[in-house]
């Protein structure tokens, strides 16, 4: 993206021909306060954990276009509605907000974006609304104005806009949905952003596995490698510049490194023995995976450069499934020493590891939270089930219960997991879903065949 940066100046500039509309400063979420007679409304605002059993109505109409131009990306006019969509789609995906049908959308003209029709908004429902416009520029570039209003208050709440080039016009549709649900909701973006993932065909005894990318919501769906060789666990570097996983070339099992620029691959280390389940640290400057050795199985960490792996855990059995905590200073794992997986947690040098899983059954596959507070994990017992626990095991709730949900993996805000779900029988396919931290609002991501084993990567810069 050529800038995703904030535009205030632009967008009132790009306006100045429908009303000259000063933005209302921004103020942060507040708890909304009886409101006496003839007073102003409470603050707009969702609650993240109430707001599931009531979301909030919104408005989104197509955004138009300040001259209906042809781009490399489509008619201007054109993108204008499929990018309402896109923010239509990603807040409802949410759980958190109700779009309203298109029958109760009027039609926007370019003059009316900074002087929204109060008097139709407030009889349709809609406690939002959310409009903007795009614009050809003469670079080859695309404009896209974001703007939120509260419709009881009749004020402007937040504005944005994004330079884009046209490969990317989707981009200002996330960025634009992430405003509108960080001003409204206070937790931070997340709908910018990319899931690696395993895509898989055919019966189970003989799958083809190919490393897959897309945006968060399944599109810009691409492939990065061709089957021949199984793949497993992708994870991004910090920069999303590079994904690591494990892979089975030449039917040796090895971490490599993918670049996405240049789609080449190396390996990261020379080890004859089974590596798997590799992470990047936080700043990027080691991995670390499992390697076994005999009958035991260890985690080890290497720079990212490639090295000399160092050995963090040496206990008996099998230990595996590391991820750092945010601040890179922890590690969570599993461990079977106590006689069954359970989850530890040690230094990042491998000192002080310490048990904290304690609600019986096994736990496997845990995974740190962007925000530091929770750790998620797949609960094993009779099913599989996508749980979260604090870092001192306390507090422990399970999200999911289908037969086999597994491999959770984090949105950048730390509010959403995103796993998969494995049909029953040999016939059954792989899936992924998200669900978010109340449990209740679970949905099916697409993808064009059967996925496991995803990787949500950080927001995008």
């Amino acid at each position: 993206m050529r800038s995703l940066a904030l535009l205030s100046a632009l967008l009132l500039a790009s306006a100045a021909t429908a009303q000259d509309m000063p933005a209302t400063p921004l103020k942060p979420p507040q708890q909304p306060a009886a409101q006496a007679p003839g007073a102003a409304p409470p603050p707009l605002e969702v609650s993240v954990t109430g707001g599931i059993s009531a979301p909030m109505p919104i408005a989104i109409p197509a955004m138009p276009t300040t001259q209906v131009m042809q781009t490399p990306a489509g008619m201007t006019d054109a993108l204008g509605r499929q990018l309402a969509d896109i923010v239509t789609n990603d807040l409802r995906n949410s759980g958190l907000f109700t779009p309203l049908p298109p029958a109760q959308l009027r039609t926007v003209m370019f003059p009316e974006v900074t002087a929204p029709a109060f008097s139709y908004w407030g009889g349709s429902g809609a406690q939002a609304l959310v409009q903007g416009f795009i614009r050809a520029n003469g670079d080859g570039t695309l404009t896209v104005g974001c703007y939120l209003y509260d419709v009881s208050a009749q004020t402007e709440l937040m504005r944005q806009g994004f330079v884009v080039p046209p490969s990317e016009w989707r981009r200002a549709g996330h960025k634009c949905a992430d405003m509108v649900y960080t001003r409204l909701t206070g937790e931070g973006p997340y709908f910018d952003s990319r899931v690696v993932y395993v895509s898989e065909t055919g019966p189970k005894a003989h799958r083809i596995k190919r490393l897959a990318i897309m945006d968060q919501d399944g599109a810009n769906h691409r492939f990065l490698t061709n089957g021949q060789s199984i793949v497993l666990t992708p994870r991004f570097a910090p920069n999303q510049q590079s994904i690591v996983y494990m892979s089975f070339v030449n039917d040796k099992p090895a971490i490599y490194v993918y670049n996405l620029g240049s789609g080449t691959q190396h390996l990261v280390t020379s080890a004859e023995r089974l590596t798997f389940a590799p992470r990047f640290s936080p700043d990027g400057r080691w991995i670390i995976f499992s390697m076994s050795t005999g009958a035991n199985t260890n985690i080890y960490r290497v720079p990212a450069s490639g090295g000399t792996p160092e050995r963090l855990t040496n206990s008996p059995g099998i230990s595996t499934g590391g991820s750092y905590s945010p601040d890179g200073s922890k590690i969570v794992f599993e461990s079977d020493r106590s006689g069954s997986q359970q989850l530890y947690v040690m230094n990042a040098d491998g000192s002080n590891q310490q048990r904290i899983s304690f609600g019986g059954g096994r736990y496997a596959t845990p995974a740190w939270s962007p925000r530091g507070d929770l750790i998620a994990f797949t609960k094993i017992g009779g099913s599989f089930r996508i749980g979260i626990m604090s870092p001192n095991g306390s507090g422990e709730k399970l999200l999911t219960n289908s037969w086999q949900d597994e491999g959770p993996s984090w949105s950048p805000n730390g509010r959403v997991l995103m796993f998969f779900r494995q049909g029953r029988g040999n016939a059954g396919k792989a899936d992924l879903w998200s669900v978010d931290l109340t449990g209740v609002n679970e949905r099916r991501v697409p993808t064009p065949l059967d996925g496991s084993d995803p990787g949500w990567g950080p927001l995008r810069p």
